[in-house]
């Protein structure tokens, strides 16, 4: 994913849903979210509006006066937590390997496929062949399809593999040049912009074992500043509204 050349701040919902996103747990008052809106240049009004527009679409919802993720966003917000819940697991060298062999599915279908594949981090080798270091705790969710079969396999060259499969130079230079523009911004609502692309950034970090990874890898980084961000931000608006 590249990163952002022009920092654009962002919307009054996208500031809310990642206020959301960041934050566990997952809940934030009313006058919370409208302070934190208020640092970022949103007026209190459309802030309101945003958060009313956010619970119809279902992306928030209301629990007990708070504000709390939908549950589309609840599994985009596990996903970012895998990298954080899962990097650090033993590796014994396996690989996941999964196979579509039903063809001639609608288009529709065939994308649904992608979408569920991608989200458990899996990368394309060939056409309907998807496959990824078997290093994650998360369970296979995909394997009970019936379009495909599930195999263990081990590459003779995994690290070679990994870097067919994944541009892992790319990943760290961009990343690397997120850290540098999320210090050299200072102003509230373009910093939030460029957390933001960190996050988009971290979605797309394939966890791989830390044996097939660049030695200057920098999610650890990543998460650490983002999570510090996040609780920067809260703690403000909670200071607010106290």
């Amino acid at each position: 994913m590249p990163i952002v050349t022009e920092i654009v701040p962002l919307p009054a919902r996208s500031v809310a849903l990642s206020l959301l996103l960041g934050s566990h747990p997952d809940r934030m008052s009313p006058a919370m979210l409208i302070r934190a809106g208020e640092h970022l240049g949103i007026p209190s009004s459309t802030m309101r509006v945003a958060l009313t527009r956010a619970v119809a679409a279902g992306d928030l919802r209301r629990l007990d006066g708070d504000y709390v993720l939908g549950e589309r966003l609840v599994r985009r917000q596990r996903h970012q937590d895998e990298g954080v819940e899962d990097a650090e697991r033993p590796w014994d060298g396996s690989w996941e390997m999964t196979v579509v062999v039903v063809s001639g599915r609608p288009g529709p279908e065939r994308a649904a496929l992608r979408d569920l594949l991608t989200g458990h981090r899996l990368a394309e080798l060939r056409e309907g062949v998807w496959t990824r270091p078997a290093n994650l705790r998360r369970p296979q969710q995909y394997a009970d399809d019936p379009v495909l079969r599930v195999f263990r396999a081990e590459p003779d060259d995994p690290a070679r593999l990994a870097a067919t499969l994944w541009d892992l130079d790319t990943w760290v230079r961009d990343g690397r040049a997120l850290l540098e523009r999320l210090d050299a911004t200072t102003d509230p609502a373009p910093r939030l912009a460029v957390a933001a692309a960190l996050v988009r950034h971290l979605s797309a970090d394939p966890l791989l074992p830390q044996d097939l990874l660049p030695r200057d890898w920098p999610a650890a980084e990543l998460r650490s500043r983002y999570t510090a961000y996040q609780a920067e931000l809260r703690e403000l608006a909670a200071d607010r509204t106290g």
